[in-house]
């Protein structure tokens, strides 16, 4: 669970008191989650206004019937709110319309709806004082075109792509106090369900805008362990049955399938996707090479097996250049890279190198060939550079803002094309701090690494390249 920073009150009280006179109770979890969801800051704002409400819950929990009744509550409560409840398929779209059409009919409810409609394909909930809920799929383009939405549900979040998030999401900003709530269950391989991994991805780097909520057995649950299932579901067993639960494992048919919808375990890369958009680092190609100063970052492998390097050049005018040199065995020893150091003398002014495993012996491997690094001048600035932890997550800020701001160019290196591709973040310490990673466990991210290093030292090193280093 990650919960949002700031949270001052909750207006869940007035909202549980409303259900109370709708006959309608809650359990506590879903009393818990409530709170959460409408929690408020100092200035009356959602705590969870920016990154959302985000809720990674198995079927059968009660998850649909908690925020339907939390969204009906605050229609009747707060004149001429609009919400807008999708679900990527039209089947679940009409399933829940169909259970609040229900809800609506209840005796404590009905004095408070205006209508229900359910024809020409709109399906609406009208409330008595201009409130409305509006239900529709996405995969039938539902949701696009609102001026200002209050709440917006999105129902199957693991089926969740980035258009139709950039359709509906910015409907919320004209709201004076706009809440975005995600659901579904971990994505299948298959699934578009990057939006949905990338906001769980988020919160628990501890982002403090966002509500995190997952209901989930340990990874390495059995499928017949019923304790481990009222972990995943707080439903069961007083409200959702083993025979419910057994019918789903039925009708799923594979044991995967189960344990993302039933017991809530997300694949290690179910819906991962590069953190970087598709095309992002393509349209940064440039062949040409400018002249300039030339920073060469270096990185080590977690298991030492793997060294990276790349090489930045700091032109007088225009974006920094990177170019991918070289992903190499450290098998194969150093004297490659001390070649490389010595081929790019007059232009080289500095190297940054990280990795627990090579450091040290790539030094000693440059010491050792008789590369005692000096500099003509007295600067203040190493000419190589070890990164403090605080330094290495200060690197991964700015090479992705220079990607995201087109203030980087690259000359088309396959490998560090194909790494981006598979990037993600990886958080590092405990302040929000990052790193990149793999999507899947082989995927290896040390060639762009070393590229990040590279960028890094040469946006922040105070040399100058009509300085010149001398490697004697």
């Amino acid at each position: 669970m990650q919960i949002p920073e700031g949270i001052v009150s909750t207006i869940w009280p007035s909202v549980q008191k409303q259900c109370a006179r709708f006959g309608v109770g809650f359990d506590q979890w879903q009393d818990d989650l409530g709170e959460l969801i409408l929690a408020r800051r100092e200035d009356g704002q959602y705590a969870c206004s920016v990154g959302g409400a985000v809720l990674s819950i198995p079927r059968q929990t009660g998850k649909t019937y908690t925020i339907g009744w939390l969204v009906f509550a605050l229609c009747t409560m707060q004149p001429n709110m609009t919400v807008i409840w999708t679900a990527h398929r039209t089947r679940t779209a009409n399933e829940t319309f169909q259970a609040m059409r229900t809800m609506a009919k209840k005796p404590g409810v009905a004095s408070f709806i205006e209508s229900v409609r359910a024809t020409n394909g709109e399906q609406e909930v009208a409330f008595v004082n201009g409130s409305r809920i509006l239900f529709g799929a996405r995969e039938q383009g539902f949701g696009r075109g609102f001026a200002e939405v209050d709440v917006l549900v999105l129902d199957e979040a693991q089926i969740l792509t980035e258009d139709a998030m950039s359709d509906m999401v910015p409907a919320t900003n004209a709201a004076a106090n706009g809440l975005v709530i995600m659901m579904g269950t971990p994505p299948r391989p298959k699934d578009p369900g990057a939006v949905f991994a990338e906001r769980r991805r988020d919160a628990l780097a501890n982002d403090p805008d966002t509500l995190f909520v997952e209901f989930s057995a340990d990874r390495d649950a059995q499928l017949d362990d019923w304790v481990q299932l009222a972990k995943a579901n707080p439903s069961f067993p007083h409200r959702t049955g083993k025979t419910a639960i057994l019918r789903m494992r039925k009708l799923l048919g594979s044991d995967d399938s189960f344990r993302r919808e039933a017991y809530g375990i997300w694949d290690e890369v179910a819906g991962l996707s590069s953190h970087f958009k598709p095309g992002q680092w393509s349209c940064l190609y440039d062949p040409f090479v400018p002249e300039g100063s030339v920073v060469f970052g270096v990185k080590f492998s977690v298991d030492g097996a793997l060294i990276g390097v790349c090489a930045a050049v700091k032109p007088r005018e225009g974006p920094i250049a990177v170019s991918g040199i070289r992903l190499a065995s450290t098998g194969e020893g150093f004297s490659w890279f001390v070649e490389l150091v010595k081929a790019q003398r007059d232009h080289l002014v500095q190297v940054v190198i990280d990795g627990r495993s090579g450091v040290s012996a790539l030094i000693e491997a440059l010491d050792d060939e008789g590369f005692k690094v000096r500099v003509k001048a007295k600067l203040p600035a190493r000419f190589i550079r070890v990164p403090t932890l605080a330094e290495y997550q200060e690197a991964h800020v700015i090479f992705e803002r220079a990607v995201q701001d087109g203030e980087l160019s690259q000359d088309g290196s396959a490998t560090l094309l194909d790494q981006i591709s598979h990037a993600v973040k990886r958080p590092i310490g405990t302040q929000g701090g990052y790193g990149w990673g793999g999507i899947g466990e082989t995927d290896d991210v040390t060639l762009l690494d070393s590229g990040t290093l590279a960028v890094w030292g040469a946006r922040t090193t105070t040399r100058r390249a009509n300085r010149k280093v001398v490697i004697a």
